[in-house]
């Protein structure tokens, strides 16, 4: 049954969404805070064992209090295939990336089905008012993203990315945990699809380095390789339109596939025939995304997709 909320006007709506986030993150910010504070005063693995599991049943409560208020103001149709059944574990998640809506759409389906999802950030997300802190209290790890000019200038600059990711998957390891990765390292726009010269229809070019680095680290810990595929109709939202309600549809197709297994251990830096392969499979890989990217829009017969795409949307 709808709620009455999703009669309201849309900017209405929107102040009201807003508000809530607010509300929701300065609630769970706070005992966040707290349990960090163990884990900081006390940076020992058996410390970060007990307390992971509380911060992220805090990152739980916040995600669902999100999905509530999506719920409660919102009409969007969601039509939703392959969802995974609850389980615990590692897994690393793939998907494409169009709007900040992204976060909560992967949230709000995933949550309860896998762990926690941890994203890999710009280092500049740090300095975000409260989440900034909640991010890093979570351990998501920070990348320096660095410009083909300061890589000129400096070479040596390109290990930090790589550092960072070996920080981040030796913590990763302690507790279940789902390593997201927007494979195109950035939102889609069509300027950014000119720009790139990207080869694919409705996605970007995508960056091998975090998802590779990742597999190399720690990909023997990983159960299952999840890709994941929204569209949005009618148009691609920015947050103020996602919290408005303007979405009328996502349509998100999940699929699990297996770790490849050729990837884990490799040296993506120094392997430059691991690289090309990994290349290579990461862009078939996107060439299939590009392909179900059309089918979720209406712009392609679902007949150009495997049998597996087909069937009925799931209820979320």
């Amino acid at each position: 049954m709808r709620s009455p909320l999703t009669y309201l006007p849309a900017p209405v709506r929107g102040v009201l969404a807003c508000l809530a986030l607010a509300a929701n993150t300065v609630l769970c910010t706070l005992p966040l805070f707290a349990f960090a504070l163990v884990k900081l005063a006390l940076p020992f693995a058996f410390v970060r064992r007990r307390v992971d599991p509380v911060l992220h049943a805090i990152a739980g409560a916040w995600v669902a209090g999100n999905s509530l208020w999506m719920r409660l103001l919102h009409r969007t149709r969601w039509e939703v295939q392959g969802l995974p059944a609850p389980r615990s574990g590692w897994f690393l998640v793939n998907c494409n990336h169009q709007s900040w809506a992204d976060i909560f759409v992967l949230q709000h389906l995933l949550h309860g089905r896998l762990p926690m999802l941890k994203f890999f950030l710009k280092q500049q997300l740090l300095y975000v008012p409260v989440i900034g802190l909640a991010w890093w209290a979570l351990d998501f790890p920070f990348m320096k993203r660095h410009g083909k000019e300061a890589l000129r200038r400096n070479p040596a600059k390109r290990a930090d990315d790589h550092e960072a990711t070996v920080r981040a998957c030796r913590k990763f390891a302690l507790v279940p945990t789902s390593v997201m990765n927007f494979a195109e390292g950035t939102r889609f726009t069509p300027a950014k699809h000119a720009q790139t010269a990207s080869p694919y229809r409705h996605l970007l070019k995508p960056k091998a380095g975090a998802m590779a680095l990742t597999l190399g680290v720690m990909g023997d810990k990983f159960d299952a390789l999840i890709d994941v595929t929204i569209a949005y109709s009618p148009g691609i939202p920015g947050f103020w339109d996602f919290a408005c309600g303007r979405v009328k549809r996502v349509a998100v197709h999940i699929e699990e596939l297996p770790v490849p297994t050729e990837f884990i251990g490799l040296d993506y830096a120094g392997n430059s025939q691991g690289r090309k392969r990994f290349g290579r499979w990461l862009n078939a890989l996107w060439e299939k995304k590009d392909a179900r990217m059309g089918v979720l829009l209406g712009t392609a017969p679902a007949e150009t997709m495997p049998q597996e795409f087909a069937g009925e949307p799931a209820e979320v």
